[in-house]
């Protein structure tokens, strides 16, 4: 769960409320399909995974936690730079292609973020959360169990879609000081599945890292791996020119 792509031909809507929801955001419909169209692309091979391990750095013998790792590409990463890493995932089927990838190299766990992680406190240095808080009415409870299973002067990595964009897709605009959710239609090998998003406007979000505990919030809007010039002329174009994701750093008291 988590690496995602924007489609800008399928038009953001507001989500209701009162829908019914089964099938929404249901990874394990598509995981294979998603995994294959989005493994190499320019927006999650060459934008989003470098832009979080730029962030974090070295990792060599931190101990990282992988939130919503999906099929396992930012933790395979992160393992072949030297972290000891663990990923958590809601999709029993993204983590069945995570086993595949990573093998016994990564301890993989099925979680679903609106309950407790199931790890004691403070072990972890760092922990990643590629695309994965904006699917989170509140980002409150997840943010206090991260900062709870950090240790002291731990590091989160997170990136979400950029708040701007979310505000600009819907016509009318709607009230951008509201948090709200919205849906896109993914297609993966023309079959299409209904995703909902909550976009929060960035006071709200960088307020919710603080009300958690973290300080020295970051916030990165990077350009795209300079190697997407070339092989995706006109990605690189949008993404080096166009917001699409905005990424934090945050830290835990030492």
């Amino acid at each position: 769960m988590g690496h995602a792509t924007e489609n800008p031909e399928s038009p953001a809507r507001p989500a209701d409320a009162d829908a019914h929801t089964d099938g929404v955001n249901d990874y394990d419909r598509f995981a294979e399909a998603y995994v294959r169209e989005n493994e190499d692309n320019p927006v999650n091979a060459y934008y989003a995974r470098p832009a979080m391990l730029a962030l974090a750095g070295d990792v060599t013998g931190h101990r990282v936690l992988d939130v919503g790792c999906g099929a396992g590409p930012l933790s395979a990463a992160l393992r072949d730079r030297g972290a000891t890493v663990t990923g958590v995932d809601a999709s029993a089927r993204m983590l069945a292609l995570a086993r595949k990838r990573l093998g016994d190299d990564v301890a993989l766990h099925r979680a679903d973020l609106r309950e407790p992680l199931p790890f004691e406190d403070g072990v972890f240095d760092d922990v990643v959360a590629s695309l994965v808080l904006h699917y989170l009415e509140d980002w409150g409870p997840v943010l206090t169990e991260i900062r709870r299973v950090l240790a002291p002067g731990g590091r989160l990595f997170a990136s979400v879609d950029h708040p701007f964009v979310a505000y600009t897709f819907q016509e009318p605009r709607p009230d951008y000081f509201a948090t709200a959710s919205y849906t896109f239609d993914w297609t993966f090998e023309g079959e299409s599945h209904p995703m909902r998003f909550w976009r929060k406007p960035l006071h709200a979000m960088t307020d919710a890292f603080t009300t958690a505990g973290f300080h020295r919030v970051l916030i990165s809007e990077p350009q795209p791996d300079p190697a997407a010039r070339d092989l995706f002329p006109d990605a690189f174009r949008d993404l080096s020119t166009r917001p699409t994701f905005l990424f934090f750093g945050a830290e835990t008291p030492s």
